[in-house]
């Protein structure tokens, strides 16, 4: 390529080598797009030649560029960046660009254009989607090694960054040296305009083609007010020509009016031209300041983040200190970050793993303290779960379990994560779509969380042997407040189940019930719960959770309806749950707090309980967690009242009616109400040391005992789970991710499925729950997943050849 052709596109010196140094074929990168690149019209490089040098593969002749329409795409390339593109970037290719400790390096497609570099996860994503970008004005440039390179803006943003190569690491280099270069001159010539911050060209272009579109429309503006003023004059002429004329007076008298309205037209018109042109000038003299007060503002942001930052490091520093507890430094033999990936430790940069990662929990490994008791492998472990059977490391307890229900688990490992610095990037995002470390979780799933709602399960039995409709509501309404009980210092996150998982709770001998759970659905997140007893009754759900983190505090809201049916009298209730708020993300000792409103409905009868959680405030003098509730007729008539909090007891009073003033009916007051006091659920006490056992209940120290015969799919033999509840984190994150692997492949081979048979034209049948069908609900309407049997006659055959492999 002769380099008068090269100088006439991208111009002389450093940056017409970088151009040239951006081709030719090197070595193929494993999973990298490589060979030739695309070309075509429509094309993104401003020459055919210079594209064809940077991507290694031909393109089209210089000066090849549509007529007109929209910008053009930038160019394809292989595993090397590509040259100027016609669009603006500089520079376009792959990179590997490090995530997190298990994620590692994840290749990435990096743009670099106008002095900011951006990243995607493909090409394809550049149309929606940007993962991150960095101002390179303000940023720093390091070589690492032969191939890492790292860039950060001061600690707000840090890239950790590998080329393919040597040789294509320096293209990299040198093409970000030559834009921060350019980018500081830019923000040079601002400030000697007097713009003493920093403005981002984005804005700067916007702003002047709003001002050029404002200028465009005062323009027409102007030629109409001309044309207004001409055939005004030429309209006064001709009405000052027939006022000339022989006419009769009352004539005469007309067109001088129409003269007088013509000429106040013209002065109005010429007013509201002047009134455009004031505007105008106003917007261009305040652009400046509005771009001044703009990145002011985002300044602002940066600094309150930082901020915000150090004062939740201060807390948890103080923290530890208190507790006198201490984390295993990083370079300790053994831990996580040994080895070639030492130098990676902090670099967790997990705000673009969001949303191949949507249905998961765990993207980052944290290191733990030996002496906890629980020995560990000495390696981390990416396939089968580890050296020792999970199943016979469980099977000798089968007959201790048989006999005697468990009352303890391991210890909980004693020691502090920050949080904030997991969560600042996730504000107003789904819970779901946060990567959270195993660490923040409890060695149970959703599923079982969900079978812990029956551990006041006598309160059920009690009410299937009432008579009376409004005495049975009020203790359905106490079983309601009740399944709140265990969250109150519940603060770690459950396993999300993985999609066909399973839970089964057999209690038919003890108690008299059992209860079946199943994963539903992935997304959004949905589990199918259905309970029955021989006393009675029978329970069942669909739950749906969906969350939102805002900064300080965490809402978790549950969607769907809760149907019990006691099969004596027919009566079907049926309630929703409120919201839970989890508060003090950021600074402080997390609290759980319950608040909003529940209607509980009778469906054969019209009776309606209405409890209402009352939301906990500093300034309020009310009993905390309190709740309250009134039991009514079909016609409104109150009958009890409920009373108490949703962490420790529920009573209720019967309302006796007296006579008012009016002779009308009135409620009872003081001591009459007191006399009709019923104690209808108080909370069971924890078991001792449940403070180092994730505040379980007795019901939940039993939820993940190991037991025979269960469904392949039951999430006691989750492995990740188990691993958490036995102390080995590490190892448990690890396994956790293969797992996620596993789901995600079969997500989507279903979806290539579908896919295809829609290409095809033929039928595809989507995914169906197992033990569930989804179908409208008789009393509610709604689309739900109900109970079709099977599954206790499955067990009873050991015939579990339906269930998929998902562990």
């Amino acid at each position: 390529m002769a380099a008068t052709e090269l100088r006439g596109v991208v111009g002389p010196g450093p940056a017409a080598i970088a151009a040239l140094g951006g081709g030719g074929a090197g070595p193929p990168v494993v999973g990298a797009g490589g060979g030739r690149g695309d070309s075509g019209p429509g094309s993104g490089a401003a020459s055919g030649t210079v594209a064809a040098a940077a991507t290694g593969g031909p393109g089209p002749g210089a000066g090849e560029w549509p007529a007109a329409g929209p910008a053009p795409a930038p160019p394809t390339g292989g595993s090397g960046g590509s040259g100027a593109g016609g669009s603006g970037s500089a520079r376009e290719g792959w990179l590997f660009k490090w995530t997190n400790y298990i994620k590692g390096y994840q290749r990435r497609w990096f743009v670099l254009s106008n002095g900011l570099l951006s990243y995607y996860r493909s090409k394809a994503e550049m149309r929606h989607t940007c993962r991150g970008t960095i101002n390179l004005a303000t940023a720093n440039i390091t070589v690492e090694d032969s191939c890492n390179f790292i860039i950060s803006n001061g600690g707000a943003q840090t890239y950790h960054l590998k080329a393919s190569s040597e040789v294509e690491r320096q293209r990299w280099v040198t093409a970000l040296e030559l834009a921060k270069a350019k980018a500081v001159k830019m923000l040079a010539e601002s400030d000697e305009s007097g713009d003493e911050e920093s403005v981002s060209q984005t804005d700067k272009t916007e702003l002047q083609n709003t001002l050029r579109t404002l200028s465009s429309k005062v323009e027409d503006l102007s030629t109409c007010n001309d044309l207004i003023a001409k055939h005004g004059t030429a309209l006064q002429r001709s009405l000052s020509e027939l006022e000339s004329l022989k006419l009769p007076a009352e004539s005469n008298e007309k067109i001088k009016q129409v003269n007088e309205r013509a000429t106040l037209f013209r002065i109005t018109s010429n007013a509201m031209i002047n009134a455009c042109r004031d505007f105008l000038m106003l917007a261009q003299t305040h652009s400046k300041k509005w771009q001044k007060s703009l990145q002011y503002e985002r300044d602002q942001r940066i600094r309150l983040e930082e901020t915000l930052e150090q004062l939740a490091k201060q807390h948890n520093h103080l923290e530890r200190a208190f507790r006198g507890a201490t984390v295993l430094p990083a370079n300790t033999p053994g831990s996580v970050g040994s080895g070639k990936d030492q130098c990676c430790s902090g670099k967790g940069d997990m705000s673009d793993e969001d949303d191949e990662n949507e249905f998961f929990d765990a993207p980052e490994i944290i290191t733990m303290p030996e002496n906890l008791g629980h020995k560990r492998t000495g390696s981390n472990i990416s396939g089968a779960s580890s050296d020792i059977s999970l199943d016979e490391q469980y099977k000798h307890q089968l007959e201790e379990t048989k006999k005697e229900k468990r009352t303890r688990i391991p210890y909980k490992p004693n020691y502090s994560l920050n949080l904030w610095s997991i969560m600042k990037n996730c504000i107003g995002k789904e819970l779901s779509k946060i990567p959270m470390p195993v660490n923040f979780n409890e060695p149970l799933s959703m599923l079982q969380r969900l079978t812990e709602d029956l551990e006041y399960h006598e309160l059920l039995d009690r009410a299937a042997k009432c008579e009376n409709s409004l005495e049975q509501l009020c203790y359905v309404a106490a079983f309601t407040v009740s399944s709140y009980s265990t969250t109150v210092f519940r603060t770690s996150k459950p396993f999300n189940p993985l999609l066909g998982e399973t839970f089964e709770l057999d209690r038919l001998e003890e108690n008299g019930y059992r209860s079946l759970c199943e994963q539903v659905s992935h997304h959004p997140p949905a589990a199918a719960h259905h309970a029955e007893s021989k006393n009675g009754w029978t329970l069942r759900q669909e739950i749906k959770i969906t969350s939102k983190f805002r900064g300080k505090y965490l809402s978790i809201m549950p969607l769907g309806t809760i149907h019990c049916i006691f099969h004596a009298t027919g009566h079907h209730y049926t309630w929703k749950k409120v919201t839970t708020t989890v508060h003090n993300i950021i600074v402080g000792k997390l609290w759980i707090d319950q608040s909003g409103e529940i209607d509980i409905v009778n469906h054969k009868t019209g009776d309606k309980c209405n409890l209402k959680f009352v939301p906990y405030s500093y300034f309020s003098r009310d009993v905390a967690r309190k709740v309250t509730g009134e039991v009514t007729d079909p016609s409104g008539k109150v009958h009890f009242t409920l009373l108490g909090t949703w962490d420790e007891k529920m009573e209720c009073f019967k309302v006796q009616p007296v006579i008012g003033e009016n002779g009308g009916d009135a409620r009872q007051r003081g001591h009459e109400a007191e006399e009709s006091r019923v104690m209808l659920w108080k909370r069971n006490p924890l078991p001792k040391n449940a403070e180092n056992m994730y505040y379980f209940s007795e019901l939940a120290l039993t939820l993940n005992a190991w037991e025979s015969g269960t469904a392949p799919t039951d999430s006691r033999l989750r492995p990740d789970q188990r691993l958490m509840e036995n102390g080995r984190w590490d190892e448990a994150n690890a396994e956790k991710q293969r797992l996620e692997e596993k789901q995600r492949l079969s997500r989507k081979k279903r979806e290539a499925e579908a896919m295809k048979a829609t290409e095809d034209g033929t039928p595809y049948d989507p995914y169906k729950a197992l033990w569930f069908e989804r179908k409208k609900d008789p009393v509610t309407k709604e689309l739900t997943h109900i109970y079709r049997g099977e599954y206790w006659d499955c067990k009873e055959k050991q015939d579990w050849s339906s269930c998929p492999d998902i562990f």
